[in-house]
Formats: structure tokens, sequence, C-alpha cells
């Protein structure tokens, strides 16, 4: 285990990667709405200065928290190859959701994984604009907190421990992406019996699923690992499951950092 390595352990590890995610939202909250400076990549989705200023926060304070493991985040990696992972990686997206965080939503995070072994062992997401944040460690639980942005998390004003809920036999909570809702994700949505679909921008739907707010979260197109590896973690601390669409599990740390497709639930029967 990293923690164990670096003799940081379990829980200020966590509350390590909290206080990046912390400071990483309020360098996103920090950025004047006028020097935003988008531009479209070549993937043709936007990234403005609020995503650099975020992920220049998280990479220096995970360097400092557990030096030498290997980061592999949105901004700086893209989809170019990665060698040499390891056992222990993180994997980061400083700022998902962009696509809202421009749209004035409230639906974007800073998402921030501890992989061990291609599978999450940690995870935190914030919620800049919420003031919120979503945290769990696979096995050990996970929680809520309130706190404002910038904040330790000794400083959160409500700290909630939350569970996943089981799924209802008819009339789910099915959340769907806001920017991302392809046919195939839709169509299997209308296969549900009498679902309540919700649109929702970014990982904020991991914190969802894990608080017990919703049930379903269905992702049939691609997305990056970056995307959701910090949630996946959330939601299996919580008590939830997330798989590919075959039933089996998912693996991070491909070569190209690329998944095809997952069921999130908080009901792993669901997956």
């Amino acid at each position: 285990m990293a923690a164990g390595n670096s003799g940081v352990g379990m829980a200020g590890l966590l509350d390590g990667l909290t206080l990046i995610a912390s400071q990483a939202a309020a360098a996103i909250l920090a950025v004047p709405r006028p020097n935003l400076q988008q531009r479209e990549k070549a993937d043709t989705s936007p990234v403005t200065a609020a995503d650099h200023a975020s992920e220049a926060v998280i990479l220096d304070g995970l360097k400092r928290l557990l030096p030498g493991v290997p980061v592999v985040s949105e901004e700086m990696t893209g989809n170019r190859t990665v060698e040499g992972l390891g056992q222990s990686f993180f994997l980061v997206d400083p700022l998902d959701g962009t696509r809202e965080f421009l749209a004035g939503l409230d639906e974007y995070a800073v998402c921030i994984a501890l992989l061990e072994g291609g599978r999450p062992a940690f995870g935190v997401l914030a919620a800049p604009a919420r003031g919120l944040i979503w945290r769990g460690h696979v096995g050990h639980g996970a929680e809520r907190l309130k706190l404002t942005p910038g904040s330790a998390p000794d400083a959160a004003s409500e700290r909630t421990a939350v569970h996943a809920r089981a799924c209802p036999q008819s009339g789910a909570r099915v959340l769907v992406s806001r920017s991302h809702l392809d046919a195939a994700t839709d169509a299997y949505v209308d296969r549900l019996k009498d679902p309540v679909k919700v649109s929702c921008g970014s990982a904020v739907k991991f914190g969802l699923l894990a608080e017990g707010s919703a049930d379903l979260y269905p992702r049939l197109g691609p997305m990056s690992e970056w995307d959701v590896a910090a949630g996946h973690a959330v939601l299996a601390a919580a008590g939830g499951a997330m798989r590919k669409t075959d039933g089996s599990e998912l693996q991070y740390g491909q070569r190209d950092f690329r998944l095809t497709g997952f069921i999130a639930a908080g009901d792993p029967k669901m997956c």
C-alpha cells in the first residue's frame, strides 16, 4: 500500500487528499470569469484556466503527500500512453464537467482517486459550487463533508456518513449525463420499470449515488478513466458498485485510459 510505504496513515491519507481537493476547489473559484481563457482541445472538449489552476494545486499536493507515486491527470496526460505506473497510482480530473462550469451550473467536480492494483482504493469528489466533498476508502466507509473550498477537513460544518440505498422495484431514480447522453444509454434507461430520469453533469452523480439520493447511473458510451475513478471509489466505499456492461470488474490503468461503458448503482444487484 502506498500509504504504508510513505509513512502516511490511512486516515491521514484521506484527510490529505481531501485538503488537496478542497484547495483545488478554491483555485477554481478564484479564477475570474473574464480570465477563463476558454479553448477547445483536440477532442473538442473545452478547457479553461480554472482547469489548469486546479491541476497545478493537485499535482503539487500529491507530490508532497505521496512522493514518487505516479499521477495521471487529464490536462497533463491527455490520452497519451504512460509507462511504468506500477501497483499504486493516482487518477485525477482537476475539473470534471467543464461545460457545466462554463454554463454557470453547480454540477462540476474535482476528482482525485488512488488506485491499487488497478482498482480504486481511495476517492475524493469536491463540488466547489456546492461546498460539498464526498470521500471514501473502499472497505472502510464513505462520508460527505460540508466544507468551504480551501478549508481543511477538520473545519467541516457538517460531516455525515453516507450509504448507498437498495434499489426500488420500480421508479428508480436514474442519473444520466447532461452533456454526454447517448442513444444506447437512453434506450437502456427506457427499458427499466418506470424510471425517474434525472439529468446531471460531472462526477457529482457518484456522490448522489453514494449518499442514497439516486439509484443508478448507466453510461454506455466511451469516457476516460479519470472521469470516473474517484466516483467509483466513493460509491464502492458507500456500499454501491460499478461494473462493465457485461458485469465484469473495471480495471484501471489501460494504455489509453479509456473505458467503453459501465453501470454504477447504489445497489450492487443492479450492476
